[in-house]
């Protein structure tokens, strides 16, 4: 189901920038208050073991919320006692709300068809099912995740826990040192979300409305990349669904809506904040360009000759534009901007909301100075500088 249905047919419109302050409201960087809001207007904090000014999942929030405590951010993630959170394969390692733990269910059962005799007749995977159902267990309590020299060589142990976690007999809602803690689902998760059992359908639908509310407006592509879904499951997802099929300015897709974001204008985003590159905003390359017309990539796993924009340079949101984008690293209580660079027009009030944005970011990670590296354009260094005083 794609562009063909909706040929020549007459459908509601918006204009870029509508579409642009839709998809930044409904990825939450107005009127939320705590982590725990933050997460169910996302649905989804991607993780990532790279740490520059923090860990990319307490980045999420700060750019939404503001410097608020990094403690209250982590306790509304990784909490003891019943969760309020899971982690999962969603877009890539997600944590999602405890309330998306049944619409996982076709992924747990896809994996467990799939699943090989052999694997299933391993007998360390009974060693770990009995340290698991003594209590929470990390890899490392299993004997370590290592299997042998290289990047990537998992030991038997971390296989079989994953398969545990990927299958759903068993549950992460914790880390030690990023480390998962595996745990049983009826330890941790409420009891409303362990009795519900949908259909793949319904799973579906589920994640397609989920998606669709976390990015305000999206198009099939955009949907089915959000919790990786197939592309097929979600033309259906839609056919089923009460979602407005709209026209966007500069779109070649059709994309699809809540009827109730077209009865009124959202109200504009004021925040101005520098985004993590694994942030859900702006997850996909196509959808960031077609949203704010630039786009910033990751290259930290690119050799370092081979880098234009740095090692994890963050873009930098400022209402429904991206302005510029910062390639910063900690370095004592120095936070050290190795390179930086502002979209045109580089004027006097973008250098400002800039400066602001270092500002609070320094703040957060308890930084007491900026030092500005490389700036494209070059006189922006001396700029910055001075805005930051």
């Amino acid at each position: 189901m794609g562009n063909d249905r909706f040929a020549g047919a007459s459908l509601p419109s918006l204009s870029a920038s509508e579409a642009t302050r839709l998809a930044v409201r409904a990825q939450g960087f107005a009127g939320l208050t705590d982590a725990t809001s933050m997460l169910d207007a996302v649905g989804a904090v991607q993780l990532d073991t790279i740490a520059v000014l923090a860990r990319s999942h307490e980045l999420v929030g700060y750019a939404r919320l503001g410097p608020v405590g990094r403690a209250s951010v982590e306790h509304a993630y990784w909490r003891t006692g019943r969760a309020g959170a899971f982690e999962y394969p969603a877009h890539a390692a997600c944590l999602l709300p405890a309330a998306a733990w049944p619409y996982f269910a076709f992924r747990r059962r896809e994996k467990l068809a799939k699943t090989s005799a052999q694997l299933q007749a391993d007998p360390v995977l009974a060693e770990v099912r009995a340290r698991l159902a003594d209590g929470p267990v990390t890899v490392t309590d299993l004997g370590g995740a290592k299997g042998g020299p290289g990047w990537f060589n998992p030991s038997r142990v971390k296989v079989l826990a994953e398969w545990l976690w990927g299958t759903g007999e068993a549950v992460c809602t914790q880390r030690q040192g990023f480390k998962r803690v595996y745990d049983l689902p009826h330890r941790v998760l409420p009891g409303q979300v362990l009795r519900a059992d949908p259909d793949d359908d319904a799973c579906h639908d589920y994640l397609v409305h989920a998606a669709v509310r976390a990015m305000g407006v999206a198009t099939r592509h955009d949907i089915a990349d959000y919790y990786w879904l197939r592309l097929r499951a979600v033309d259906r997802a839609l056919q089923r669904s009460d979602l407005v099929a709209v026209r966007v300015e500069g779109w070649d897709d059709v994309a699809w809506t809540q009827a109730a974001s077209l009865e009124q204008a959202a109200p504009p985003c004021p925040r101005t904040t520098l985004l993590s590159p694994f942030d859900s905003l702006i997850w996909t390359r196509d959808r960031m360009r077609r949203l704010f017309g630039v786009v910033v990539l990751l290259e930290a796993y690119r050799p370092k000759h081979e880098r234009v924009n740095g090692y994890f340079a963050m873009p930098v949101l400022s209402g429904e534009r991206i302005i510029g984008r910062v390639d910063p690293a900690r370095e004592g209580n120095t936070l050290v901007l190795h390179q930086v660079a502002l979209e045109p027009p580089a004027g006097a009030q973008q250098v400002g909301r800039l400066a602001e944005a270092v500002q609070e970011a320094a703040q957060w990670v308890g930084c007491t100075a900026v030092a500005v590296g490389r700036a494209e354009p070059a006189q922006l260094a001396r700029q910055l500088t001075r805005a930051l005083g």
